[in-house]
C-alpha cells in the first residue's frame, strides 16, 4: 500500500484581511486629520472663457454674486435663481474669482454647487 501525501493548497485570508481592516481605518483617521491649505493656481493660459455668473470671495470672508454682497449661505440660492431666468441654462458658467489665501473648501463649496445645478465652473486664474 503507497501512502498519498496530499499538500494542502489553501491559504488563510484571515490575517490578510485584518491587515487591509488596520490599514483602512489607519487612512482614514489620518486623511482627516490633514487640512489642505494650499494657494490657488497662477496660469500662463491666455483663454478667456465667457462666464454668465461670477462669484468673487476675499480672504477677509466677503463674497460676492455678479457684483452683489451676499453671504455663503446665499450663494445656492442667487445662483438658482438666476439660472431659472435664464435662457441659457445648458450652457451656464459661473466664473469663481478667488483671493489668494482664501480657504480651498469655500473653493470646492462654490464647484459643488455649480455641479449641483448641472453647470460648468472655472476658476480665475491671474497670469504668471
Amino acid at each position: 500500500m503507497k501512502k498519498r501525501n496530499k499538500v494542502n493548497a489553501e491559504f488563510s485570508m484571515s490575517s490578510l484581511t485584518d491587515i487591509i481592516f488596520l490599514l483602512l481605518i489607519f487612512f482614514m483617521l489620518t486623511s482627516s486629520m490633514i487640512q489642505i491649505s494650499i494657494e490657488l493656481p497662477e496660469s500662463s493660459s491666455k483663454t478667456v472663457a465667457p462666464t454668465d455668473y461670477t462669484v468673487m470671495m476675499t480672504t477677509d470672508g466677503s463674497v460676492t454674486f455678479n457684483g452683489k454682497k451676499a453671504s455663503f449661505g446665499q450663494i445656492e440660492n442667487l445662483i438658482r435663481r438666476s439660472i431659472a431666468d435664464d435662457s441659457n441654462k445648458k450652457n451656464a458658467t459661473v466664473a469663481i474669482v478667488s483671493e489668494v489665501g482664501v480657504p480651498w473648501k469655500k473653493v470646492s463649496d462654490v464647484m459643488e454647487i455649480a455641479s449641483k445645478l448641472k453647470m460648468r465652473a472655472i476658476i480665475a486664474t491671474q497670469p504668471k
